[in-house]
């Protein structure tokens, strides 16, 4: 490789990478559009995905989850910050007597600014991030459910590009106490194949939490509360997730979250539309530091 080349990826990795982790939160590891939270609900939840996704969401959660409910699909448009933008796709069948996920997640920042000494822009450039998934999910006892995903993973940075693999696992119990219910994930156990010299490390996590359903019949309330412990393993980086649901006579649906030891965000909210088989949602994430607010919206057709 070119002098001149080698001198763009390092600009690349100072000035556009970061782009993902300052949002996110501080460490080492590299495909931070992993971080990015997958559905409008789960993301105006806090990103309380392992323990609200209780539908084809789960596929990008928590894949034990999958057990519950009808075959689905949901699409979802993620306008992040700093032009980066992602497009998630899931889909959730029965197959076997098992029940099946199949996730696709295409992530891309566009027109990226190429730069070797101070002056004009030269050029720009795109960089894409994708990853395809295969979950299912079974029982392992009376009230306990675990489930497996597997991702295939791609990053294209620059002249470089790379793939890999990782896994999920996850856990779903329901406790004797009614309307509790207790999940555990641990997700993108995996490697990288090198991009130019060395392999980008997976950002590897933990999520235990939580939730627990209060009805109202009187008042054709549904509220929802839960939080979640999340842990990144390879790094000193922690967060509690915060996030509550009232859904009004299974048609309307007001969301609030609230996430802990982010640098620049922390309150995520949104609103949902029930119209019979299908649901619209949406999600706000404002962050600090001028950096501006990603809207997330998603539609889901349950079959």
């Amino acid at each position: 490789m070119k002098k001149s080349n080698q001198i763009k990826i390092i600009l690349l990795s100072v000035f556009v990478l970061p782009i993902f982790s300052f949002a996110q939160s501080g460490g080492s590891n590299g495909l931070s559009f992993l971080k990015i939270g997958s559905g409008a609900r789960n993301i105006a939840l806090g990103d309380n995905g392992a323990i609200f996704a209780n539908d084809v969401s789960a596929i990008f959660y928590n894949p034990a989850q999958l057990k519950e409910g009808s075959p689905e699909i949901i699409f979802t448009h993620n306008a992040w910050i700093q032009d980066a933008a992602t497009e998630l796709l899931g889909v959730k069948f029965s197959l076997f007597n098992l029940p099946i996920g199949i996730g696709i997640n295409s992530t891309s920042i566009k027109e990226i600014e190429v730069r070797t000494k101070p002056g004009p822009v030269e050029s720009t450039f795109n960089s894409h991030y994708f990853f395809g998934s295969l979950s299912t999910a079974f029982s392992l006892v009376d009230n306990l459910s675990t489930g497996i995903t597997v991702k295939y993973l791609y990053e294209d940075i620059f002249y470089d590009n790379a793939e890999g693999i990782a896994f999920d696992f996850g856990l779903h119990y329901k406790s004797p106490i009614e309307n509790l219910f207790i999940s555990g994930v641990v997700k993108n156990i995996g490697k990288m194949n090198q991009l130019q010299k060395e392999a980008t490390k997976l950002p590897s996590e933990i999520r235990v939490g939580p939730i627990y359903a209060f009805d109202f019949p009187e008042y054709k309330l549904t509220l929802q509360a839960g939080a979640e412990f999340q842990k990144y393993l390879a790094q000193n980086d922690s967060h509690v997730n915060f996030g509550t649901e009232i859904v009004y006579d299974k048609m309307f649906a007001l969301r609030l979250g609230y996430q802990t030891n982010y640098l620049s965000k922390d309150i995520s909210g949104g609103l949902g539309i029930y119209w019979n088989q299908f649901s619209f949602d949406y999600a706000m994430t404002p962050f600090s530091y001028g950096l501006g607010q990603a809207q997330t919206i998603s539609i889901k057709y349950t079959f």
